[in-house]
């Protein structure tokens, strides 16, 4: 269903959008943040885009943010002000800007827009995301190997594909070396709500789970495991100045190569709308920054089943594979296809707990 990002030429749609590179003026280019910027997290990680689209690009472009704009129809306005105010490429890094964008784009046909995390497409809407269960099954090894109970938790923003992607992930990495090993979720309804992420951490390590990972936006659960002597998989960023004695491994997201090769698309009038779906293998997702209590052995297993995933050997959804009710989802040596893994709805065995409604 997605495409590399090196194959976007190919997709659907061929309009073509005026080049910005002949005119003296930089071009606009406007990012939109669902949560407040942090030293670290989901926000930082596009910031970190940004600020690489400005390095690379000097005084061709002009970047703005604006942050902590929630889902909805504030979304939306903020959206519609970025266009209305000569913003020519927009960047909406969140699954729940998809429909506002594709609303404001539809009165803005000049403007071009990247929806991150969503999966529609306009003529002038691409479409991009990373494989973060990738860099979750690699996080589930490192958990897997430190864990002294096999019990972990995870603290869970909203019950969408991606989500269950990373807690089947990881429960899968972490059986594949520890097949004792049990995951249990507290589903949040919410994808920054740092008082929550703290409560569903503590609420989770009562109940026995000693490594923690977690699908929010702060670094609440970081502190939790910190300030309890326990530990958990940093996501986004690494987050070892929040938790540096909890902190087993980070999985961090690498968006800047892609907003920047977007934005020199859109100057040099070769930007197409397409869908990419980019993980280990093209640099957008990866895992690292091990905590000091992590044994060199379980740093170079991981390290080396990161090598596997980037060369096609090991890929994460590979049965066998049954949901936590006990029905087969894919027999020994299949592998669940992209649109398989884009429509998850199931919890894979080994996971405590229910899909939310």
């Amino acid at each position: 269903m997605y495409k590399n990002l090196a194959a976007m030429a190919l997709a659907a749609s061929c309009i073509a959008f005026p080049s910005h590179a002949q005119k003296n003026e930089p071009l606009k280019v406007g990012f939109v943040y669902v949560a407040p910027l942090t030293d670290a997290g989901w926000v930082r990680q596009h910031e970190e885009g940004r600020q690489a689209v400005q390095a690379a690009l000097g005084t061709r472009v002009k970047t703005s943010f604006v942050e902590n704009v929630p889902e909805g129809p504030d979304a939306e306005r903020v959206i519609r002000d970025l266009a209305s105010t000569g913003h020519k490429l927009i960047f909406t890094p969140s699954f729940g800007y998809m429909e506002p964008t594709l609303k404001v784009a539809k009165d803005f046909p000049d403007v071009r827009f990247e929806s991150i995390t969503g999966y529609k497409t306009a003529a002038n809407v691409a479409a991009a995301n990373a494989r973060y269960y990738e860099g979750r099954y690699l996080a589930g090894i490192a958990a897997g190997r430190m864990t002294k109970t096999n019990q972990a938790g995870y603290v869970a923003g909203f019950p969408i594909p991606e989500v269950l992607q990373g807690i089947n992930a990881f429960t899968l990495g972490m059986r594949s070396v520890n097949p004792q090993a049990q995951v249990k979720v507290i589903w949040l309804n919410a994808w920054f709500d740092p008082g929550k992420e703290r409560d569903a951490a503590m609420a989770l390590m009562d109940q026995g789970a000693d490594v923690l990972a977690f699908h929010t936006a702060s670094t609440a659960v970081m502190a939790a495991a910190q300030e309890r002597g326990r530990l958990a998989v940093a996501y986004h960023s690494d987050m070892r100045k929040v938790a540096p004695d909890a902190q087993v491994v980070a999985v961090t997201h690498q968006w800047g190569d892609y907003y920047t090769r977007r934005t020199k698309a859109a100057l040099d009038g070769s930007w197409k709308t397409g869908k990419v779906w980019g993980g280990v293998k093209e640099g957008m997702i990866r895992v690292g920054y091990f905590g000091s209590k992590v044994p060199k052995a379980v740093q170079e297993e991981v390290l080396a089943r990161q090598k596997d995933i980037a060369a096609g050997k090991l890929r994460p959804f590979t049965g066998p594979i049954a949901d936590n009710e006990g029905k087969p989802v894919a027999a020994k040596g299949e592998a669940l296809t992209d649109e398989q893994i884009l429509s998850m709805k199931f919890l894979v065995s080994g996971v405590q707990g229910k899909v939310a409604q």
